[in-house]
């Protein structure tokens, strides 16, 4: 698709959160709900190790509710491993913004990691950091597929 104007495509690194806050998947989750809380923020990746920082999954709010909680488990004794999302979808920071919010809509997610050449999480790019760097109309269509309800299969 050819461009418009001059100006350079925005790319994952242009508009990305760098350097996210993280976790294993042997962090507890009462310290990974904690991360958020002190972070602001609703997921994390989950890194095989923090000196690789090679994302395996991500833990989410909504994660931790639906999957513990709402299923009467105990969260205060469970892992991060036992209830995050898993396989990650990925970008790198290199990746187009028009294909960050394709491959976020295709596989309907509302943030998603970003990964440097050597595969190392760098970044995380969300719903709001595209709302606020990117032109309306991926904001809006982003928002719109993104909107759709979830069956109960999908959450769970």
């Amino acid at each position: 698709m050819p461009k418009r104007n001059k100006e350079r495509e925005l790319k994952a690194k242009d508009i990305m959160t760098k350097d996210p806050v993280s976790c294993t998947p042997d962090t507890n989750l009462k310290d990974a709900a904690q991360l958020m809380v002190e972070h602001d923020c609703g997921e994390i990746p989950v890194v095989d190790s923090m000196e690789t920082m090679q994302p395996i999954g991500v833990i989410t709010d909504r994660d931790i509710t639906c999957r513990t909680v709402a299923r009467g488990k105990n969260p205060l004794k469970m892992a991060v491993s036992e209830c995050m999302s898993s396989p990650i979808v990925t970008v790198t920071d290199e990746t187009s913004l028009r294909e960050c919010c394709r491959t976020m809509e295709s596989s309907l997610i509302r943030r998603i990691p970003v990964v440097d050449e050597s595969g190392k999480c760098c970044g995380i790019i969300s719903q709001a950091d595209i709302a606020k760097n990117a032109a309306k109309e991926y904001t809006g269509e982003v928002v719109k597929q993104l909107s759709q309800p979830l069956s109960a299969s999908q959450v769970m």
